[in-house]
């Protein structure tokens, strides 16, 4: 595996002075109007966040945490690709690769990686063992940034298929939600050496009796869909029609990365109306410092302005599909409804968790993974 290099996460103290500098420097707007979050992530709140981000965030020390992980870079397909290659204690694990999305990142994984590669250490079974690998999606974290056009979802995939057979895997797994969902649902399309997928975010199309007879799980989906084309789609928009306008307030101003991504995961976790309440500080902190250290804010974005429509109905994928549904998902369609596009053997509706399933709630996405590929082992 010559064209593998290892790789450590090593931000240089240049880069958290200036940080520290330009969180001091900021014009902060007025305050908002009312009294939630209805306008967006509230002055005094992101004042607070940014406050601790300047004076009590310890970045080396997640940055330790971070490194626990093996990482390496490799160039496929001319874009160098960062990623995490945690490899089981358990020679018969079984490959899994992890796909995020936007606004998130590997930091993600973190609480899952260690349970899903050491089982017997983390109350499983060695038969349910995983090789993992994480990929930072191109133009994210510490991948390399695409410079021409045509980085979309469909080239993601199959350099994910590249990636995993440089590895030595042949054969494998996948798992993904959000743009991990996307990338994940056309690598099960091509086939390949994918054998089976796992997504937390299934996206379906309604069918005829859903919108001419609608039951109450099609009505709460079709409200779920008004509500997200109202107030959530906005960020979306502008992503995949104007990437670069907004990357320049994202690579310029820590606040303007830090609201744009932290006010998501209000909008978008489980967390009882404030993302403290699921997610610690540091955590979110270490999410955007991956957009901040390599200047992602428009190199990220543009995923959207490639790939945007790969989220609606496509070839159907064909090997074994597991879904776990979480309830704050902000797209939410039935199983009725995904029926015709994935081969689904196994649906899950979990009791609690949103849109960032392996953040908000490892141990239930770590158990669905475990008891879904079970399933599918050779």
């Amino acid at each position: 595996m010559t064209d593998v290099h290892p790789f450590r996460i090593d931000v240089s103290d240049e880069a958290l002075q200036d940080l520290r500098r330009r969180l001091a420097d900021t014009r902060w707007p007025d305050a908002e109007c009312v009294d939630d979050w209805s306008q967006g992530i509230p002055l005094a709140y992101t004042r607070e966040l940014a406050a601790y981000w300047a004076e009590g965030y310890d970045w080396r020390e997640r940055e330790r945490a971070l490194n626990r992980f093996t990482q390496f870079r490799s160039v496929i397909d001319g874009l160098d690709i960062h990623f995490i290659h945690q490899r089981s204690p358990h020679d018969d694990a079984l490959p899994l690769i992890i796909t995020h999305g936007w606004p998130g990142s590997v930091v993600e994984f973190a609480k899952i990686i260690e349970p899903l590669t050491d089982p017997t250490a983390h109350g499983g079974r060695a038969e349910d063992a995983f090789h993992v690998v994480c990929p930072s999606l191109p133009g994210y974290g510490f991948s390399g940034k695409p410079t021409t056009t045509g980085w979309g979802v469909e080239r993601i995939a199959l350099a994910w298929d590249a990636l995993m057979r440089r590895l030595g895997y042949p054969s494998y797994v996948a798992q993904g939600g959000d743009w991990g969902a996307a990338v994940t649902t056309q690598i099960g399309r091509n086939g390949l050496g994918c054998s089976a997928i796992h997504t937390n975010m299934a996206i379906g199309k309604p069918t005829e009796a859903s919108l001419n007879n609608p039951s109450e799980e099609d009505r709460r989906a079709f409200a779920a869909m008004k509500h997200y084309r109202k107030w959530e789609s906005g960020y979306s928009k502008q992503q995949s029609t104007r990437p670069q306008t907004i990357g320049y307030g994202l690579v310029d101003s820590p606040v303007a990365l830090l609201a744009w991504i932290v006010e998501k995961f209000w909008s978008w976790s489980d967390c009882d109306g404030h993302p403290e309440n699921v997610f610690s500080r540091d955590e979110l902190l270490d999410n955007v410092m991956l957009y901040w250290i390599g200047g992602a804010g428009a190199s990220a974005a543009r995923l959207y302005w490639e790939s945007f429509a790969a989220f609606g109905p496509r070839e159907p994928v064909r090997v074994p599909t597991g879904v776990a549904e979480f309830p704050k998902e902000i797209l939410r369609s039935p199983r009725a409804w995904c029926e015709a596009h994935y081969n689904i053997t196994r649906w899950t509706t979990m009791p609690r968790g949103g849109h960032f399933a392996a953040f908000e709630q490892p141990e239930l996405l770590v158990e669905d993974v475990r008891a879904f590929f079970r399933t599918v082992r050779g």
